[in-house]
């Protein structure tokens, strides 16, 4: 059997026992990429002769006893987030001779848990709207998704076990759909964002991507804490959010309905409507949540923050070499540099008004429940598809997660998409595991399979 077949939490549990040795597993990553990124092109760069020399220090001294929750795991980090010794180029033709000099703080922890850093994963540019070259693992001819577009990717090839990426409208959620596999962006300041390159200040959002939600909680045991080095790091306290996983208790899950089932294409409404009576006959209660009116309106606010606070991380460099930014992120950029201060600023406090709307809107379910996206990944390598599905959560900070949940119509893998409450993952991760184990997704795409 595959060691990439592997969970995480069982790939560290068999090396640490001397099943497996890490130098074996990555040499399996490293012949998948060899074999399948030439055409996939999820890979920026990849640090072969750095990983061999972590696993082979983890093999010289793996132990029963030796307590790192990622041991000998081959991770993949998007590239727009340091690793000491590599170039961080976001995809921009302004970074090519960039070079780390330090770990971000969420790589320094992955290597603190016995991590292995395969490499950088492709992402648009500047992590945002301008395609990738990465294709999706499912069609050649789709998009992955982006921005996290080589994560995504990496991961539903099975080149890696995991993957880092960033989330500022649906960079997480979206491309993990489209591949069919598990993302979770969680609460805004969960995870640190020090060293990682900024887009914008108040939606920047950094969390993982891996097949199934048990690793996601994994990993997230591993990244989430506070940190000094970012402003806007939270002092919350930290759980186990591995502690609700085999919960038997079927979860009391609030449907949105309204405002998805309109924008929703026919195949992902059907394919939505089908897992949500497959999780009500399973036990699940099922319950009709009333959007706060405000929620037709929060695409058009998340757009301004968005576009206010990347024209001002690039404004200097934008006035300098206009020709050197992609087409979208120019338009972006524009229209932030355009917009009044008192129109940003209006922004701001509608976002902190929806907050508070959206936390009422729950009442007692344990999450809501939406489609991922409006659509199964799109056939248009000029997209990378909409974030109108996962933007909402982005602008109000909550973590959500993606779970695929069956192949739609045209044969393309659909994710249900799962939110909970201002920093309470271990409770949506342990009722996101519930509805995994119900709806039991086991197709892989033609390339894995092939």
């Amino acid at each position: 059997m595959s060691a990439l077949s592997l969970s995480i939490v069982e790939l560290a549990a068999a090396i640490r026992n001397g099943e497996l040795r890490a130098v074996d597993v990555l040499e399996e990553c490293l012949a998948r990429i060899d074999d399948l990124d030439r055409v996939l092109h999820a890979w920026v760069s990849v640090d072969a002769q750095s990983a061999h020399l972590a696993a082979e220090e983890i093999d010289g001294r793996a132990n029963r006893d030796d307590p790192r929750p990622l041991l000998g795991v081959p991770i993949g980090i998007k590239d727009i987030i340091d690793v000491a010794g590599l170039p961080t180029r976001a995809g921009s033709p302004l970074r090519q001779d960039h070079k780390a000099e330090r770990d971000a703080t969420v790589v320094a922890r992955l290597r603190a848990a016995g991590a292995i850093i395969v490499g950088k994963t492709v992402t648009t540019e500047w992590a945002c709207f301008d395609p990738p070259p990465t294709l999706n693992p499912w069609s050649l001819s789709h998009t992955p998704g982006g921005s996290s577009s080589g994560s995504a990717a990496a991961v539903a090839a099975r080149m890696c076990p995991a993957a880092i990426g960033t989330q500022t409208g649906g960079s997480i959620i979206r491309p993990a759909s489209y591949c069919g596999v598990a993302g979770l962006k969680p609460t805004f300041g969960r995870v640190s964002r020090a060293g990682v390159l900024p887009l914008s200040e108040n939606l920047d959002h950094v969390g993982p991507i891996a097949k199934c939600v048990a690793d996601l909680a994994l990993l997230l045991n591993v990244l989430a804490g506070h940190d000094e080095a970012d402003p806007e790091s939270s002092d919350e306290e930290t759980a186990d959010y591995t502690s609700q996983l085999t919960r038997d208790r079927p979860p009391r899950i609030g449907v949105i309905e309204e405002f998805y089932r309109y924008h929703a294409s026919e195949d992902i409404d059907d394919v939505t409507n089908a897992a949500v009576e497959r999780l009500r006959a399973a036990g699940a209660q099922v319950i009709r949540i009333v959007l706060p009116e405000s929620f037709a309106e929060v695409a058009a606010m998340h757009s301004r923050v968005m576009a206010a606070e990347i024209s001002d991380v690039h404004a200097d460099a934008y006035a300098q070499r206009p020709e050197a930014f992609g087409q979208s992120v120019a338009s972006l950029i524009e229209r932030g540099l355009a917009m009044s201060q008192d129109e940003y600023r209006q922004a701001l406090d509608d976002r902190h008004e929806f907050q508070d709307e959206i936390a009422d809107a729950f009442g007692d379910v344990d999450m809501l429940l939406a489609p991922s996206t409006d659509t199964t990944a799109p056939d248009d390598l000029a997209t990378t598809g909409h974030p109108l599905f996962q933007s909402h959560w982005s602008f109000a900070g909550l973590p959500s997660l993606t779970i695929p949940c069956a192949l739609a119509e045209d044969g393309l893998p659909a994710g249900l998409q799962l939110i909970g409450r201002e920093f309470d993952e271990a409770r949506l991760l342990g009722a996101a595991a519930w509805c995994e184990r119900v709806l039991d997704f086991r197709s892989r795409p033609p390339l894995v399979d092939g």
